[in-house]
């Protein structure tokens, strides 16, 4: 088997997908409780990578993010899907996700986005009792929503560069 990340169709239709650099995200400590609440009661949005708080939600960076500038929003209340946000949460999780659009589009020139929600574990939900909503930015030519590109996939910017440009977009 060639040690490309993806894999010529098998004549079947399937290809395989390789993305080892999400080994990190799999193979992590797993500490208990839930990142987004920890994270939201931290009062250090740099270290915790928080761009934004609203009055309910705020937005975050994904620390192990399919694109550059892969982030996520959520409400501060520790709620597992949509029926149990109140309208004031879901209301504000819709605006920040065109606030953020407006960002990513101003601040890192993004031509498109994939916007979505895994609800459950079995959707891929790798933090199934607190909803969050994942925005992943897209620019023509970087493939698909899970892109490799050239056998491997380069994220080229560290989350704390990433966070310095974004989170004065979003305060101003």
């Amino acid at each position: 088997m060639k040690d490309d990340a993806v894999q010529p169709d098998d004549g079947v239709g399937l290809r395989r997908l390789w993305a080892p650099w999400r080994m990190q995200y799999i193979h992590r400590p797993k500490k208990g409780g839930c990142f987004l609440c920890e994270a939201f009661s931290s009062q250090d949005d740099r270290s915790q990578l928080i761009l934004y708080r609203g009055n309910s939600c705020g937005v975050i960076l994904n620390r192990y993010p399919y694109n550059n500038g892969h982030l996520m929003i959520a409400p501060y209340r520790h709620v597992p899907d949509l029926d149990a946000m109140n309208p004031e949460e879901r209301h504000e999780m819709i605006d920040l996700l065109s606030r953020s659009i407006q960002v990513l589009r101003r601040t890192m020139s993004a031509e498109g986005f994939n916007a979505g929600l895994n609800l459950g574990e079995c959707a891929g939900a790798g933090l199934p009792g607190h909803v969050h909503l994942h925005l992943v930015p897209r620019w023509t030519g970087d493939t698909n929503f899970m892109p490799v590109v050239g056998g491997t996939k380069v994220i080229p910017q560290s989350l704390d560069d990433l966070w310095q440009q974004l989170h004065p977009a979003f305060v101003s």
